[in-house]
């Protein structure tokens, strides 16, 4: 029997044979509506792969959509990475105690309260972690992408927010989505939560309920919840009114053996990347909130802006990231990048919440506030071929931690990335530029306005001497 969310989809991908069809999620309100009403629609399976999961509000409401589903007899698999379960056992461990919920821990901590020891005494493996993020409902719909599970990924609660970048699937690759954590949930670092975990008792279940109740009925979730049911994704999909381009999409995805240093460089996403986008001709757009290209990397971009490749570069400002250690990596590699031609925005911290751009931009939401930081991971090569996905362009993504995403043949997307280099990346960001001395320069254009920084805007001494120790460091491939 054909599932209502099978029904919708499979007469448009006959339609469209060959092909998926996809639509960019930048704003955060729609990526968590679109999650938590496919959670709502699916009726035998959901399939959860995440790095984070925050237990706040979001992730709560989120855990209980997955209840529900698992209440209507829907087989729910959560994989999540290890690394940042902290503070969730006892709640993990009462998913796991639903008879249609299973829970499953990827390369996981041995001690499960003090983590730190597990890093020192086995820190080889537990460096390498599960970076990878997708949401799949009844094997017809996916959502895989930049974001965590949290309020920060999704504009809720208070600042910091990310500006970060979902995209929502359906077609053929949504079975290569579902083959890949099948692949994942056999592996044998992913650790079924029940030999890890306390068993849930009937105090820690009733607990458990009651947090989710607590959070569900306070006034700032009403209000979240009264907002997303306008969100338009999953209805419009059910009542064949979603606008979706239909384009040749692959998933590439690292082979989870990599977390164990065990997987052969042709399992790996970064070679099957460039494989996947080509060599650019005219044009290559990168947005990447941790950019670390290291000495290959500043020499492989030089080599294609000498060969007359039009390069522009979108990551954090000092201000603007969550881990200064890994703009220490960057912040050294600048200057040779500017030097070989290449154009560097860094995004700013932002002063004022702004109205949210709702819009098709791959780039992120143009939702900025006084705490937002880049997140979104995407690259456009000429007007052809764009990637979203988890990996960011650092050596971890690279080398340390297992990662995935699309590959998505269109124009129309690799557009839409070029125009917002052109006419809001200069507004939001600021430019990197070298002055006739050979110094740096930020320049910061806001309201017709352009305001030159001899230093990195938003920040004080000691930050951007700090930076600059932790660039000396020989630790670049950590980052």
């Amino acid at each position: 029997m054909t599932t209502r969310l099978g029904g919708a989809c499979e007469p448009l991908v006959q339609a469209h044979s060959g092909r998926s069809g996809v639509v960019p999620l930048p704003d955060g309100h729609d990526a968590f509506a679109a999650r938590a009403l496919l959670a709502d629609a699916a009726e035998r399976t959901l399939d959860l792969q995440y790095y984070i999961w925050h237990n706040d509000m979001s992730g709560t409401l989120l855990f209980t959509a997955l209840r529900r589903a698992a209440d209507r007899g829907v087989r729910v698999r959560l994989l999540l990475d290890d690394n940042n379960t902290t503070g969730l056992d006892a709640l993990l461990a009462a998913l796991d105690a639903h008879p249609n919920i299973e829970v499953r821990l990827f390369n996981p901590f041995k001690a499960r309260r003090w983590r730190l020891v597990g890093y020192l005494t086995d820190f080889k493996r537990l460096n390498r972690r599960m970076h990878n993020k997708s949401f799949t409902a009844d094997g017809q719909v996916t959502i895989i992408g930049g974001r965590n599970v949290g309020d920060e990924y999704f504009d809720a609660g208070q600042a910091p927010w990310f500006v970060d970048l979902d995209v929502l699937a359906i077609g053929p690759v949504v079975s290569d989505v579902s083959r890949n954590f099948d692949r994942y949930w056999a592996s044998a670092l992913s650790i079924p939560a029940a030999r890890l975990l306390r068993k849930a008792t009937p105090a820690s279940l009733a607990a458990v309920a009651a947090e989710a109740a607590r959070v569900e009925h306070d006034p700032a979730a009403a209000t979240y919840i009264q907002a997303l049911r306008r969100s338009p994704f999953v209805r419009d999909l059910l009542a064949h009114r979603l606008t979706l381009e239909w384009a040749a999409t692959r998933m590439i995805s690292d082979d989870p053996a990599k977390a164990l240093g065990h997987a052969p460089e042709h399992a790996l996403l970064w070679p099957r990347l460039k494989e996947s986008l080509g060599a650019p001709v005219q044009a290559l757009r990168v947005v990447s909130p941790y950019f670390v290209p290291g000495t290959a990397g500043v020499e492989a971009l030089a080599r294609l802006a000498g060969q007359g490749v039009q390069i522009a570069v979108l990551t954090n400002a000092l201000e603007a990231t969550d881990v200064a250690v890994v703009h220490a990596g960057y912040a050294k590699r600048r200057m040779a990048l500017l030097a070989a031609g290449i154009t560097l925005f860094e995004l700013k911290r932002g002063s004022s919440r702004r109205k949210a751009n709702r819009g098709r931009w791959p780039g992120g939401s143009g939702t900025g506030s006084s705490g937002s930081s880049l997140h979104a991971k995407t690259v456009a090569v000429d007007r052809s071929r764009v990637f979203i996905g988890s990996f960011n362009f650092d050596p971890r993504s690279a080398r340390l931690n297992t990662e995935m995403g699309f590959v998505i043949d269109s124009a129309a997307l690799a557009d839409a990335i070029a125009e917002r280099f052109t006419d809001e990346v200069p507004t939001r960001a600021y430019q990197v530029r070298l002055g006739d001395g050979g110094e740096m320069h930020w320049i910061d254009r806001d309201d017709g306005t352009e305001v030159v920084h001899a230093a990195e805007p938003g920040t004080n001494a000691w930050r951007r001497l700090a930076v600059s120790v932790l660039s000396w460091l020989p630790i670049e491939w950590l980052l």
